[in-house]
Parts: structure tokens; sequence; C-alpha cells
């Protein structure tokens, strides 16, 4: 490790509300299982904010729970769970440069793309993650633990880069992975097999169709049921599983199971079991022709960070509701798509996915309350638009009415009221992508009736996976995509803090890439690149940011 300084700048978050940028951090020494990699691009982003203000109440600040043991972890300098002083970022490219004896797999000189959700290696409420309870990416050197990146399922959590990708091209796969993700996750369209089921019956109600609704694998393993007379608890028990009938909703543990079936249109029945829905359960209301007839208290941050759905019928026969849920929430020719808050960074990145969609017909409108945001994204958009045959429009609500209504919604800021909204705006059989962060406790009452009448999927997905990476790699590989086209803004370390206040303030509206290696360089828009670096700025694409011209950056700026 002699080319490798002792000490190196990073930012580092200390408390809630609390970060500083460390002059003299030091570069931790290598134990066997370890190996240092030398950052080469951090993109920043909203959940750094998120962090910085929870700080050890965010949950994937808490400790490791279980697969790792204390002794292994204590080892890793690091870790740094709870109040321990960290280091975000989390969308990096990284390159190693050191390597411990024992260390099988990242050798010197590979290139690595950094999964950071940490799926093998559960917290309290969520997973660990790098650039929370494991230094992230805003600093120059990180170091990783190999018992930690490989999961005992075989992922990697470092997925290898080719030298040809720019930095920041690979850097940004990750936050586009959480894009993908949210289109080409499976979702479920059976009661779960071996799951855990309640069934909840008005008087009036026949129980019909819940056996069709069945998965062809298997049964639920457990039925929990209230009912309200004895021809539906006779129709529970003929479908012959081990059936608890309970006396009262509000005996019923919370967040205890992945099917509810309801079976009524009472308002405060269902929002009893709200809460009893398991994340990634499916609450299925079945109406029988009545409807509520007023609005429904819906747990829509759960849909999001919970992966809860919400189905039904007007009919009544429960099996007909699952058939509401798309197989997953990718978009399909001739969908007229509204993307809500699209002029900020992740905005961007859904209404320019969609336009690059192979697929026919393809009408985007793109909405923001900042013309200045609305015009960037357009001149983002354009080459797409013309290249794909797809149509796009810009609308800034407060000066026009939203035009007409959408068969896909995407909604991009984390307010309840844009959901309920939403299903006002959608056509029928229009799927409504939660994508915005709405904190997992909030519920807005929602017109379920509505809701279930026009047959609309409202989802959610919550970060990515590994394959969602390598699908947004290849396609970057394979010129269909260019994660670049998203950033508006180059950092080196001495500009890292003013931009992730750009990102809370809403000053830039596309991503902000930061580059360690080069210590004093501040942050600057890319329309002023040309002040600093004129050599990197002659290098632009029609003005986007391109590997040439961070190639020229490095070498100018380091």
């Amino acid at each position: 490790m002699s080319s490798i300084p002792n000490t190196q700048y990073a930012v580092q978050l200390t408390g809630p509300g609390e970060m500083r940028l460390n002059k003299e951090k030091p570069v931790s020494e290598l134990k066997p299982t370890q190996f240092l990699a030398k950052v080469e691009a951090v993109g920043l982003c909203f959940s750094d904010l998120k962090l910085l203000k929870q700080f050890s109440g965010h949950v994937r600040k808490s400790p490791v729970t279980s697969g790792l043991s204390e002794q292994v972890l204590s080892e890793i300098p690091s870790y740094v769970p709870g109040e321990k002083p960290t280091v975000p970022g989390h969308e990096v490219v990284c390159r190693v440069v050191a390597a411990g004896s024992a260390v099988k797999e990242h050798h010197t000189g590979n290139r690595y793309l950094v999964q950071a959700d940490y799926r093998a290696w559960p917290t309290a409420g969520a997973n660990a993650a790098f650039g929370y309870n494991f230094e992230g990416a805003l600093q120059e050197y990180v170091l990783f633990d190999e018992r930690v990146m490989i999961a005992p399922n075989g992922d990697h959590y470092l997925i290898p880069v080719e030298d040809t990708l720019g930095a920041s091209q690979a850097a940004l796969a990750e936050p586009w992975a959480c894009v993908e993700d949210s289109y080409v996750t499976p979702e479920r369209q059976t009661i779960k097999p071996n799951g855990r089921l309640l069934i909840v019956a008005e008087d009036g109600h026949a129980i019909e169709g819940v056996a069709k609704a069945f998965a062809p694998v298997a049964k639920p393993a457990k039925v929990t049921a209230f009912c309200a007379n004895t021809t539906q608890r006779e129709a529970i028990e003929g479908l012959g599983i081990d059936t608890e009938f309970v006396p009262a909703i509000d005996a019923l543990p919370t967040e205890a199971f992945d099917d509810i079936v309801y079976f009524g249109a009472k308002k405060q029945t269902v929002e009893a079991l709200n809460s009893r829905l398991a994340a990634r359960g499916i609450m299925n209301v079945v109406l029988g022709g009545r409807k509520f007839g007023a609005p429904v208290s819906v747990g829509v941050g759960r849909v999001h960070y919970g992966l809860t759905r919400w189905v039904g019928t007007t009919g009544s026969n429960a099996a007909e509701s699952y058939t509401m849920i798309a197989a997953t929430g990718e978009l399909r020719e001739n969908d007229r798509v509204l993307v809500v808050g699209a002029g900020g960074p992740m905005g961007q990145m859904h209404a320019l996915r969609s336009l690059c969609a192979p697929l026919k017909g393809i009408a985007v409108v793109a909405t923001d309350f900042d013309n200045e945001r609305l015009a960037g994204l357009a001149r983002k958009a354009e080459p797409f638009t013309r290249a794909n045959g797809a149509a796009f429009e810009t609308v800034n609500p407060n000066e026009q009415e939203i035009p007409g209504q959408f068969t896909y919604i995407t909604i991009m800021a984390p307010v309840g009221a844009l959901v309920a909204q939403a299903i006002g705006q959608a056509s029928p059989g229009a799927i409504v992508n939660v994508f915005a962060g709405v904190p997992a406790p909030v519920c807005h009452e929602l017109d379920l009736d509505a809701l279930i009448e026009k047959r609309v999927f409202l989802f959610g997905t919550s970060g990515s996976t590994v394959e969602d990476m390598k699908i947004v790699l290849d396609k970057v590989r394979a010129g269909t995509l260019n994660t670049n086209a998203s950033v508006d803004a180059i950092s080196g370390m001495a500009g890292a803090i003013e931009g992730i206040a750009a990102v809370e303030n809403r000053t830039m509206a596309g991503k902000i890439i930061v580059y360690p290696m080069l210590r004093d360089v501040g942050l600057i828009p890319l329309a002023k690149l040309a002040e600093h670096f004129p050599a990197a700025a002659a290098k632009l694409d029609n003005g986007q940011w391109c590997k040439a011209a961070e190639d020229e950056l490095i070498r100018s700026g380091v």
C-alpha cells in the first residue's frame, strides 16, 4: 500500500443534520479478507439526504441482526452502525487498488459497480447497505470485506464493469436500476402459496372464488377468519385448510397476513384491516355489488416501502380481483404515460426510459411546477422522442390543466394526495406506479370504489437488485440507454456538500456526479463547465455529459 496515502478527503455524517468534509480521514489498513478500492465517480442521491436527516434513526443505519457474526463485523472498520460516523454515497464505480492475502475473487485492477442493498444481511427494519451502516463512496478510497460482498446464495454485491464504459455511465446504473426495478419486478397474481390468509365477511356477502385464487403450486398454510353467519363459516371450512375463527378484528395481530380477502364495503372495517396486511401482502376487496360511498384511508406509504397491493372486484368472486394485477409494472404498447413531478433526477429517468421503450404508440406527459426544469427535460427528451417515434409534452399544473386520462401514471413526489388524484386521472385498466417514497406510516384517503371499478393496478417498489443493474448495464452497452443523459453537474470533493444541498433545495434538475480524486474542485453545472474546464466542455455531446468529457475533466483536474 506504499502508493496509497495514509489519509484522504471524505464527507462524513456525524449526527442528524451534521455533515463535514474531513480532509484527514484515515485510509484503513487491510485485514486478510479485505480489499481497498479507489472511487472513480459517485452520484448524489436524495436518499443521502434522508440519511443525513435521520442518521441513526434510519432503518439502514441500524446493526446487522443475522448472517454475519459479531466477531466478523468487529474486524471491518467500514462497518459503522448506530451512532458511528458514516460516509454516504451509494451510486458508485470503483477500482481495486490493494487486496488482503485471503481475498479470492476481487483482484487489484478489477473495476466494479456496487449493488448497495446488501439483502443477505438484515437489520431490524431493512437490510444492511453500502453508504449507510457500511461506509459509502463520498471518499477517495473505500474498504470492502469479501465476507460481506459475497452472499451465502452466491450473489455478488460488486458487479464487474469494463474500462470502455465511463465512470459516470457505470455509477448511474445504480439509480437507473431502481427505476428499472419498478418496471420489471414480477407481481404475485394469486393468493400466496403456503402463506397466511385472512378472510373477513360482512353479513349479506357470500364467500365465493377464494379457492380459484389459490396458486397452482400450493394452498395457504393457514386461514384466519372473521365472519357474520354460519353459511359463511361453512364456506370457509370447505376450503379444507386449518382455520382459526376470531371473535373480533381488533384482536388480530398487525402486519400478519399475506392476503386479506374482504367481502364487504364498510369503510371502518377495511381501514381496520389496513394495519393487518404484511409486507408484500395483497388486500382484496370484494364489493359484491355494493360501494363504500366515501373515500377510504389506505396505507399509501406501504405500497412503496412495504410492496403492499390493493385490488378488488365489483362482483362477488374473489378470484376476479387478482386478474387486476399486472404481471410486472412494465409499459405496454400505446400507453399514454403521465410522469408526475418529472423535473427531478429520478423523474427525468422515468420519462426518458418511457421514451426509450421499444413499444409502439408511447406518449409521455411530464409535469413539474418549475418551467426551467421542464425545459431542461424537454431538451434531453428530444433526441429520444425523434429516434423512437414517441410523443412528448411538458405541463406546469400551475399554468395549465393536465390533459385527459392516462393508461400509466408514475408518481415522483412523496405526497399521498397525488395517489388519490392519480385514480381520477387513470383510464380503465391503468397502472399507477407509486415510485416516490411516501413515508411508510402515511395513510391517505383514496376512492376505492373508482379504483376497483376502473380496475386500476396500484403498485410501488423500493430499491433494486443485482439483476436490475445488469439489465441497465446491458442497455448502456447496446446503446439503447444513455445513463449520462440525466447528468446536470459535476464536482470534486470540495463541492460535494454543496451538491447535497443542491439535491435538498432542488436547484439541480438532474444528477450530480462527484469525482473524489478531484479534491479541490467545487460544484459546477454543465452549463458553466466551459468557465472552469474549457477543454472538457468542448468534449460534451450536444451539451450532455459523456465519457470523452469525463476523461478530459480528469486529465485537466488532477
